[in-house]
């Protein structure tokens, strides 16, 4: 992999505006208020890892649609990787790295409309005298409290209209790896219904370069918002109350535990000594554990028990 072919530069411009495109479409759907921009560096005093960079958090809090939802774009260089990120890869041990990317995560007011989570991102691993290794990763899953098989189904249409142009095979390999991921093993359920998450892509995946690996991450951020914005819509004026608010507070608990326990991302942001605002950005608004809670069989509430495992969900639901 030839370091010219690395173009740090037109990926940061590709997020930038991917960012500013996604906060616009959803803060027009939410009709209140727009997200606030928070714009932040980091001068490697601070962390072991001696981070430097920025970065660009976007937040709205307490708007009409969206209770609470954090759009951030971040580039940092660290002095050496932190274990996360060399847990599958021991050989980049002791590399500098950069890393840059747009993470997600949309906390809905009315509990009929699905928490979103979506991240695209670019490492790039360095070491003096050798070429740099980099590799892209990313995807977005949804999370319903109460769900509906239409919402469904366009979500996995948009996560298969994303890969189809990269071949057959793409989006059942990082649908399946969706399914593995956001899975919570203490739970012994995943988080929602899935959607695409994929790591390690470079050239050693499937032979492709670096321009079309970065391609597939720009189809995989283009359709996150054509994925999403449809359900908003769709479910933004229902009527609900208190019995429905409460569950999805409850629920909204399995989301924080999978963030804290599992997630990569939260992970990698706490070992590298980044921005917490920032990393914790994802954390909803108000949760609430129950001790032992069991919906009544038959309930509405019950219902989301059923699509908490992983289905083929474009064969089951059509």
């Amino acid at each position: 992999m030839s370091a010219t072919t690395i173009n740090i530069e037109a990926v940061k411009a590709y997020l930038l505006n991917l960012q500013d495109d996604i906060c616009s479409q959803l803060a027009e759907e939410d009709g209140s208020m727009d997200f606030i921009i928070d714009e932040w560096e980091r001068d490697g005093e601070e962390g072991a890892m001696g981070l430097t960079g920025g970065g660009r958090t976007r937040v709205m809090e307490g708007g009409t649609v969206i209770e609470k939802g954090g759009v951030n774009f971040s580039h940092v260089k660290g002095k050496k990787l932190p274990p996360s990120a060399t847990a599958h890869r021991p050989e980049l041990a002791g590399r500098s790295f950069q890393a840059l990317g747009v993470s997600l995560v949309i906390h809905p007011r009315n509990p009929y409309v699905p928490t979103s989570h979506a991240n695209i991102r670019l490492f790039v691993a360095e070491k003096a005298g050798e070429e740099p290794v980099w590799w892209f990763g990313g995807g977005f899953d949804l999370t319903p409290y109460y769900p509906f098989d239409n919402d469904i189904v366009h979500w996995h249409l948009q996560s298969k209209l994303a890969c189809e142009p990269f071949g057959e095979e793409i989006y059942p390999k990082y649908k399946a790896w969706c399914d593995k991921y956001f899975y919570l093993k203490h739970r012994d359920e995943t988080r929602g219904v899935g959607g695409l998450f994929y790591d390690d892509l470079n050239t050693e995946t499937f032979g492709w370069d670096f321009d079309k690996c970065f391609d597939f991450m720009q189809s995989v951020g283009n359709h996150f918002i054509t994925a999403y914005r449809p359900i908003v819509a769709r479910r933004k004026e229902m009527e609900y109350g208190e019995r429905q608010k409460d569950f999805q507070l409850y629920r909204r608990g399995r989301y924080a535990e999978f963030n804290l326990a599992f997630d990569r991302g939260t992970i990698f942001g706490l070992q590298t000594g980044g921005r917490t605002e920032s990393i914790l950005m994802s954390m909803p608004p108000v949760v609430t554990w129950k001790y032992d809670y069991q919906p009544e069989p038959g309930s509405e509430e019950s219902n989301i028990y059923n699509y908490l495992t992983p289905k083929d969900w474009l064969e089951d639901l059509v």
